[in-house]
């Protein structure tokens, strides 16, 4: 399936997304049109990113053409409401938008968003008129929904586009009927759904309007570049809040819906262990009977108002998978909680393993982030917490307790501070440098470990998946150019670049303004960290990930900096490969991921949504039989009993020091990586025989 079309902002070197979503405003009569303050600002806007931007950009007709093109998609993404006469109507802004920019003229701007407005309210005025005038929906009739219009061709008159609604609300109100819904609870559910968005619609405002035009202007610079209105300004801290208490989850909107983009390390959604990145968000209810209400269309403010809510209370979330627009809806139950400090700190556990029939003890550190308390060191306090000290603690008992070697598990870790990636590098080597920076104007500045004390000298791997990012990145990629560590799991996110927040007459602007590089000279930029061995991952590339965030900027080097480098992986990493190949090939649990991998390949190229009821019912019930077959032959294959439902998993997973369910398939990878740091002692010992 063609990916979809996203806005978002990732902040620096922490992890945290949002996109434009319009203020509750009184409601605007008459046209929308730019106000003084807007028209000063755009210029400012325009002047900061000639000066301040790490990309350096003409601003010429090329531009004007590529930010209509954006604009229009952020505006009407699926290509369900413009009509090909209206797009054809706005050819004569494509290469005056530049011109219009440098003098502050956002007439053209609001003409569109005006257009947009009148063919939103036709739409959804069509779509209750459906809904509520006893329109007969045939769920007999064998026709498809195309799931991603993100590429498919403007529509060209009035009819084609109803046919295309009348499908969009016959979808919707398939799925809610095999949620156990009736055909009248369903339209009820819609019509509470179009009048809400019908209502939002119109308390739009001149604010909203250029808040979304000037993100589509910075989104052609790379899309972690963003205008924050001053209303704006005050909910990005709601939502940011949202990470650290509520449920715990960071989220953003795409399209109508409501996206979670990271789960936050031991926070209540992840303790339930149902909840993903990249599952979709259609409903919040309050306690345990309170009535699911439906949040398709609503404003991203609102659905985080909906989820927030007091400690201890409960919280329950419709949600479902974005692998396929088919998939079935699941309610999860989530008591609402704080992160707790201690939680969200690097956690040690003993893993013990047999290999090649002996006993081998390995310590395992989990840093779910990059913390350090700024206030406490600012203070004085000696005893400030931080990733690093708190990791040099660990690193200290683990040893009293003899282990064989060590794995840093950085996986699902978004990033956090730049200062402790650069010094728990310094804990595993001698001195040198960590990481470059180069800025906008070129210059590159190197940061490094002086101090030569090692706290670790032993053998070593680090965990990543493609939910490890920036700061996670940073520590990974010197690892592996020092050979100081074998790196494990999923190529990493790919968010090289570092922000600043620069505050404007009106709202603020925040700039991408440099770039991260390893010290081999390779950006982290875009492709990220390449694992030195890869396990299969369920993570789509083209949903999550640098690489799949339009406007991003590209890989590239600076020059290497001098650094020693030990016996490591890649001078053995042949037989490492072939020595893992061959133990995976008849693990279950890897047999049981590559199954998954493969299927949901399968899922991600349809792009047909069946409106057929018994076909679609037949779909979804062969998808569930597949899903348990696989599973129960996962089990077969490891002496364990079948189970008669999916659901029967949840109640027999075990929980780890954080009350977090034990995914199995992460703790095959984890034991997995084990046994390869073991292969690297051997390989390692070898080695260094054969040459003396």
């Amino acid at each position: 399936m063609m990916r979809k079309t996203l806005s978002r902002l990732i902040a620096a070197v922490s992890f945290s997304a949002l996109v434009p979503f319009y203020t509750a405003s009184a409601l605007t009569e008459g046209p929308l049109r730019a106000e003084p303050d807007h028209k000063n600002t755009i210029v400012e806007i325009m002047e900061s990113l000639k000066l301040g931007h790490y990309k350096q950009m003409t601003v010429d007709d090329a531009l004007s053409s590529k930010l209509l093109d954006k604009y229009l998609d952020d505006l009407d993404p699926s290509r369900s409401y413009f009509y090909a006469s209206d797009v054809d109507s706005f050819q004569r802004f494509r290469t005056q938008l530049d011109d219009d920019l440098l003098d502050g003229d956002l007439s053209a701007a609001y003409e569109i968003f005006n257009t947009y407005q009148a063919r939103n309210r036709e739409r959804l005025t069509y779509a209750l008129d459906l809904l509520e005038n006893g329109f007969a929906f045939n769920f007999e009739r064998d026709e498809t929904l195309e799931a991603d219009r993100s590429e498919s061709a403007w529509m060209q008159d009035r009819s084609t586009m109803d046919d295309l609604w009348r499908k969009r609300i016959k979808s919707a109100l398939l799925s809610l009927k095999l949620a156990d819904k009736t055909v009248d609870e369903a339209k009820e559910i819609l019509v509470k759904r179009y009048s809400n968005q019908l209502n939002r619609a119109d308390q739009v405002n001149n604010e909203d309007v250029f808040q979304s035009y000037a993100n589509a202007l910075t989104s052609q610079y790379d899309p972690h570049t963003q205008y924050f209105s001053p209303r704006r300004s005050e909910n990005f801290q709601i939502n940011m809040s949202l990470s650290l208490e509520g449920i715990g989850a960071v989220l953003q909107s795409e399209d109508e819906f409501t996206k979670i983009v990271r789960l936050v390390p031991a926070g209540p959604a992840e303790k339930t262990g149902q909840l993903k990145a990249s599952d979709l968000i259609l409903g919040v209810g309050q306690g345990d009977d309170g009535e699911i209400e439906d949040v398709v269309g609503w404003r991203l403010d609102d659905v985080v108002q909906k989820i927030r809510g007091p400690k201890d209370s409960v919280v329950r979330l419709q949600v479902r998978s974005s692998d396929a627009d088919d998939a079935p809806l699941r309610t999860i139950r989530i008591i609402r909680n704080k992160v707790k400090l201690e939680e969200h700190s690097a956690q040690k556990r003993i893993l013990e393993l047999d290999y090649q029939g002996q006993p081998v003890k390995l310590g395992v550190i989990e840093i779910p982030t990059f913390y350090i308390d700024f206030a406490a060191l600012q203070r004085g306090d000696k005893d400030y917490k931080s990733t690093t000290r708190d990791v040099e603690k660990l690193i200290t008992e683990l040893q009293q307790e003899g282990i064989h070697g060590l794995i840093i598990d950085l996986r699902d870790n978004g990033g956090g501070s730049l200062r402790e990636a650069n010094e728990l590098v310094g804990l595993f080597i001698n001195r040198g440098p960590t990481v470059q920076i180069r800025d906008q104007e070129g210059y590159i500045r190197v940061l490094g470990d002086r101090n030569p004390k090692i706290a670790y000298s032993g053998p070593m791997a680090v965990m990543v998946n493609r939910l490890s990012a920036s700061a996670s990145e940073i520590f990974a990629g010197a690892m592996q150019d020092y050979q100081r560590a074998i790196v494990i799991g999923g190529q990493t996110f790919g968010k090289g670049t570092v922000q600043t927040l620069q505050p404007l007459q009106h709202g603020q602007l925040k700039l991408t303004n440099a770039k991260f590089y390893r010290i081999s000279g390779d950006s982290t930029q875009h492709k990220g960290v390449i694992p030195d061995i890869s396990f299969p991952t369920l993570y789509d590339h083209e949903e999550i990930g640098e690489s799949a965030l339009d406007g991003a900027l590209v890989w590239d080097k600076v020059p290497k900096q001098p650094h020693g480098a030990l016996i490591g992986a890649s001078s053995f990493l042949k037989p490492l490969i072939q020595r893992h190949r061959e133990r995976i090939s008849t693990n279950p649990d890897f047999q049981f991921m590559h199954e998954q991998v493969a299927e949901l390949e399968k899922r991600r190229e349809k792009n047909e949504i069946s409106l057929r009821e018994e076909t679609l019912k037949q779909e979804r019930t062969e998808s569930e039989t597949w899903q348990l077959d696989s599973e129960n032959r996962r089990r077969a294959k490891k002496g364990l009993d079948p189970i008669s439902k999916l659901s029967d998993l949840e109640d027999e997973l075990e929980k780890d020091a954080q009350g977090r369910p034990i995914n199995p398939q992460s703790e095959a990878m984890l034991e997995e990586s084990g046994r390869i740091l073991m292969d690297m002692v051997v390989f390692t010992q070898k080695f260094t025989a054969a040459r003396q």
